[in-house]
């Protein structure tokens, strides 16, 4: 897939599946405006991938701050002249048993995971929209947002409703040739999931494929979702997970 001369913001990209994503983008032509709320995160992946030549500039800050959105669209058009692609990858994830959750931690789930997705859209629609050449929306969800797991309600919660955002939006952009997607992901190997040394373990055993997802598979699927080749494809939701939701064994 060809992404020559095409511009993305990607949020909560510092490491893991959102780093990725930037990788693949950059590696198939695409200039990359990469965020994360961690600074230094995101100034080293930034500075990675300019050493492999990419066109790529960091943008820290929280993902969720409206401010910070329109930096991250004002900051694509000035600096590769348009804005392509909208990857919302950035999330927050607070276990916690249901009887015991705080409303602090449920706003701050619904702040980042839900706010920072629906105002990123709407930032970036609306350049989309007055560039009048379309564009790629794409939100990350997750398997929690179809099958409950354990200790994760508001988390769950937040993830059907990016879902259902992607699936209202059709009504909102397709007339502009915007598409909006989701990507599910299930069980996947990153920095964070790792710290878990029994992870991938314990995912292989319970997954029909017999492993834990990798970010080349999340990332992957993200690249055909913002490409050309799916333009006829949106207000869908791919779910990776390697078969765990068909079956849905838990995990503890």
């Amino acid at each position: 897939m060809n992404f020559d001369k095409k511009v993305a913001v990607v949020t909560g990209a510092g490491q893991g599946i959102g780093l990725e994503i930037c990788r693949k983008l950059c590696a198939a032509g695409a200039s990359v405006v990469l965020n994360d709320v961690d600074t230094q995160l995101a100034e080293q992946a930034a500075t990675a991938l300019q050493a492999t030549g990419a066109a790529c500039i960091a943008v820290p800050g929280d993902s969720s701050d409206l401010r910070v959105i329109q930096q991250l669209v004002d900051t694509a058009v000035s600096s590769y002249g348009k804005l392509d692609i909208a990857i919302a990858n950035a999330g927050i994830t607070l276990f916690g048993d249901f009887f015991s959750y705080t409303p602090e931690a449920f706003s701050r789930v619904m702040q980042v995971n839900l706010n920072g997705t629906f105002f990123l859209a709407q930032a970036a629609a609306k350049q989309m929209k007055a560039q009048a050449s379309g564009g790629r929306l794409l939100f990350m969800s997750s398997v929690t947002g179809h099958q409950a797991h354990r200790n994760l309600a508001a988390y769950g919660m937040s993830k059907a409703a990016v879902e259902m955002l992607a699936r209202n939006l059709v009504i909102e952009v397709s007339g502009f040739g915007i598409t909006v997607n989701c990507i599910a992901p299930g069980a996947t190997a990153t920095e964070r999931t790792l710290e878990d040394p029994d992870y991938e373990q314990t995912w292989a055993r319970i997954t029909p494929t017999g492993r834990a997802g990798t970010v080349h598979d999340v990332a992957s699927t993200a690249m055909f979702l913002v490409s050309e080749e799916a333009s006829q494809i949106t207000g869908q939701t791919i779910v990776v997970d390697g078969g765990w939701s068909t079956v849905s064994p838990d995990p503890y």
